[in-house]
């Protein structure tokens, strides 16, 4: 694996109007999460979570024409409404997987009591990084944030 770099990054970053608790809430109860996670018409129809390092992270996607799309990963590392790091690298019980990403999720206190929201996709090489990009990456990624922000809303 190399070192990710620029090359190899893509961002979202974004001031949510709402306490970091709630998206916290939104990512770690697979019960919301199933209700943001991807963009309409897609939709979540499981998601699974051991909210430990080497913790299942299973979500499995369904879209508006039958596809499939199970995701199967672990959670990498955890602190507590603040920061989640998860990867398709590994299926539970650490068994090597096909790697494409790792996801890093961070949530920081704003002086308004709002949420700076940073979500990084982090992948192996910049092959993958533009192929993640090109799939929708900043449009796809920027609807489920949207989503998630008009649930947190709610809680």
């Amino acid at each position: 694996m190399t070192l990710a770099t620029a090359e190899h990054i893509l961002t979202l970053e974004r001031t949510l109007p709402v306490a970091p608790a709630k998206v916290w809430r939104c990512w770690t109860e697979p019960a919301l999460l199933v209700q943001w996670f991807c963009p309409k018409p897609w939709g979540v129809s499981e998601a699974v979570m051991d909210l430990r390092s080497g913790g299942r992270f299973f979500t499995h996607m369904v879209g508006p024409n039958g596809e499939q799309a199970p995701n199967e990963g672990v959670f990498l590392e955890l602190v507590p409404g603040r920061k989640l790091v998860f990867t398709d690298a590994f299926q539970a019980g650490w068994v090597p997987a096909k790697p494409f990403m790792v996801g890093e999720i961070t949530l920081e206190d704003t002086a308004e009591g709002h949420t700076r929201y940073t979500a990084r996709a982090l992948h192996w090489n910049a092959e993958d990084k533009a192929q993640h990009e090109a799939m929708g990456f900043h449009e796809g990624w920027g609807v489920a944030t949207d989503q998630l922000l008009a649930l947190a809303q709610t809680l």
